[in-house]
């Protein structure tokens, strides 16, 4: 998704305007999170852009978003440029201690 999302729109409230911009945001997220996986896939990872336009736009974590936008809506610009674009994404297992022994913590008080 590229969108330029307006942020005052006439005879609404901006503050209505800026919950249905976050509203369809997480709409997308849930949207392209529920497509079927491809094979070797483990889940749907994003690329995301968040600024007043496609140029100036900066990169931020999925998780930070919502925040890019509401930063954006409170320097009162007329518009917020949204970019979200899925990839494929892939878990990365931990290395594992190779003698196979567990770290665990012993609590004196409890011998």
């Amino acid at each position: 998704m590229k969108k330029n999302f307006l942020l005052q729109a006439e005879g609404k409230h901006n503050d209505r305007v800026l919950e249905a911009v976050k509203h369809e945001i997480r709409k997308y997220f849930k949207r392209e999170r529920n497509r079927a996986l491809p094979k070797g896939v483990d889940f749907w990872d994003f690329d995301c852009k968040v600024g007043l336009s496609a140029d100036t736009a900066e990169v931020v974590r999925v998780s930070g978003v919502v925040e890019a936008v509401d930063a954006v809506a409170k320097t009162s610009a007329p518009s917020v440029y949204v970019e979200i674009m899925s990839k494929h994404g892939v878990r990365v297992l931990k290395a594992q201690d190779p003698s196979g022994a567990e770290d665990h913590f012993e609590d004196p008080e409890h011998n």
